[in-house]
């Protein structure tokens, strides 16, 4: 009961509430299919004119993997996914390639056979959202920004951003470990590092819910580490969840050696854990835009209101 009283003095946001009073209000059904299919967030980006991953080819039908190894013939590096997967299930990293060999993360090889053999369960729906029927998508692998290369091994970390009616509220930066086997996914072993919106930087860091202050393994420090790009890559969430027509976003972005920030993925049911990598509620942040006159305003300005408020709650 203590803890409970902790929490919410502390404006910690439980599940219950997330679903009653933000997911449920203000984002409508009709509109969940341009963040659960990967293909239409994709689609709606572009048209847009923000800045995703290149789709290099894709499968809806069996017979269709038949062709893949053609396509995929001129590129040594990428990255196979579910169009509907959910929290980094059945994605496949490919770093190299020798011929009828590919190199995944952590050292391991496979052949051509076993890829098409993990689309065909992607197909079939194994990772899936409701196990239904899936489609394949194979992007390009982006490259780490400098900047970052030292506190993550192997795979590249994404920055998540929540944003509420329009206002970015929350960031946190996601950091593969070994132990994550190079995916930047919380549940798989990641570490989850809370990001200051005013000032682009890392205020605190953890590892499956406990605190850590470096990364296992670099040693390199977590805390105190800036963003490159940040006010930048904060507009592209901003813009991205703008075309979803959704009131409570998660936007997953990252940010690539050569393009800058670029958009991963849209979540209408952003998770929690946020709010420990921060040692912050979301509530009062979410409270403060509820607060503040609607209406449409330009991203900059929307931009800057969500980093003056988290500033505001902070203090």
């Amino acid at each position: 009961m203590k803890l409970l009283t902790a929490l919410r003095r502390q404006g910690v946001l439980g599940i219950n509430r997330r679903n009653a009073e933000y997911t449920l209000r203000w984002n409508r059904r009709r509109f969940y299919p341009r963040v659960d299919d990967k293909l239409l967030t994709k689609r709606l980006c572009v048209r847009a004119g923000i800045p995703v991953p290149e789709l290099l080819a894709g499968a809806r039908q069996q017979f269709e993997l038949r062709t893949l190894p053609d396509k995929l013939a001129a590129h040594r590096s990428f990255v196979l996914k579910p169009a509907h997967g959910a929290q980094g299930d059945g994605i496949l990293v490919i770093w190299d390639r020798k011929e009828d060999r590919l190199l995944r993360s952590g050292g391991r090889w496979l052949r051509m056979d076993d890829l098409l053999h993990h689309a065909s369960g992607i197909i079939s729906g194994l990772y899936a959202l409701g196990g239904q029927p899936d489609q394949v998508l194979v992007e390009e692998r982006l490259e780490v920004h400098p900047e970052l290369a030292q506190i993550c091994f192997e795979g590249v970390p994404d920055v998540r951003v929540i944003s509420y009616r329009g206002i970015p509220v929350m960031a946190m930066i996601r950091l593969p470990t070994r132990r994550s086997g190079g995916r930047a996914n919380l549940h798989q072993g990641a570490i989850g590092a809370g990001v200051d919106l005013a000032r682009g930087v890392t205020t605190h860091a953890v590892m499956g819910n406990q605190p850590v202050a470096r990364h296992p393994d670099t040693g390199e420090s977590v805390v105190g580490r800036a963003i490159p790009q940040f006010e930048q890559l904060l507009e592209i969430a901003v813009r991205a969840a703008d075309q979803t027509e959704l009131g409570y976003v998660g936007c997953d972005l990252v940010v690539d050696e050569r393009r800058g920030p670029v958009v991963l993925e849209l979540n209408a049911r952003p998770g929690l854990a946020i709010q420990i990598a921060n040692r912050a509620g979301l509530l009062p942040r979410l409270r403060a835009v509820d607060a503040e006159p609607g209406g449409t305003r330009p991203v900059e300005e929307r931009v800057a209101q969500g980093r003056a408020i988290a500033s505001g709650a902070s203090t």
